[in-house]
């Protein structure tokens, strides 16, 4: 990092500490004291131009948030070794006891395109970390309608997935969970949400069902 890069991530700083911060003071006090009580587990990728509590409207202490590269979710047996994203999902559930959790993909997504074209040797880490889209994936060479079609079918995977987790299904069995698919169209500001009875991702604008 530069100089000139550390100048202005201390000015952002500066800026929350005196001009947000004051006008939300009570609510992170009231977080502290009370602890924190989100209703939703946001599942998402770590694009930068997806913002969570942008598309989801929430405040400080409303949105749990894990973030990873694709929306990916590990498998619960533990075959593709430990994750960050697997101990989010069971904090959420168990000890926060969400009532949603939303799996995020988003149009022009780079870990899809890279699940089609590969990434270098030395990226070990995300080769492996890649493979868990592999199922998503379509026999045709990645075009723009192909990987359009690939990220809402690896959101659909992700949500097949979290169903093996037995505390989400359990929760899910009761009542007290909903699972929710999106798939954020960044070009047109629109959220496609995953309509389980169609079978379909349908644009939140006109859906009248929600929920997975």
């Amino acid at each position: 990092m530069n100089g000139a890069d550390g100048d202005e991530l201390l000015q952002r700083l500066r800026h929350f500490h005196a001009d947000y911060f004051p006008l939300h003071q009570q609510r992170f006090q009231d977080l502290v004291a009370q602890g924190q009580h989100p209703k939703m587990l946001f599942i998402g990728c770590s694009d930068s131009r997806l913002v969570p509590h942008l598309l989801t409207g929430a405040g400080p202490g409303e949105l749990f948030t894990v973030r990873n590269v694709g929306a990916l979710v590990p498998p619960w047996d533990g075959s593709h070794g430990l994750h960050g994203t697997s101990a989010a999902i069971e904090f959420a559930v168990l000890q926060l006891k969400v009532e949603s959790i939303i799996v995020c993909g988003h149009s022009h997504c780079g870990a899809i395109r890279a699940a089609y074209e590969g990434v270098p040797d030395e990226a070990r880490a995300l080769k492996n970390w890649l493979a868990l889209a592999d199922e998503a994936l379509l026999p045709v060479q990645p075009c723009p309608e192909a990987l359009a079609r690939t990220e809402q079918r690896a959101v659909v995977l992700q949500l097949e997935r979290l169903m093996d987790y037995p505390m989400v299904r359990r929760a899910v069995e009761a009542g007290r969970l909903t699972l929710h698919g999106w798939h954020y169209v960044i070009e047109e500001g629109d959220v496609h949400v995953f309509d389980a009875r169609r079978g379909a991702f349908i644009p939140a604008s006109v859906a009248t069902h929600v929920g997975a």
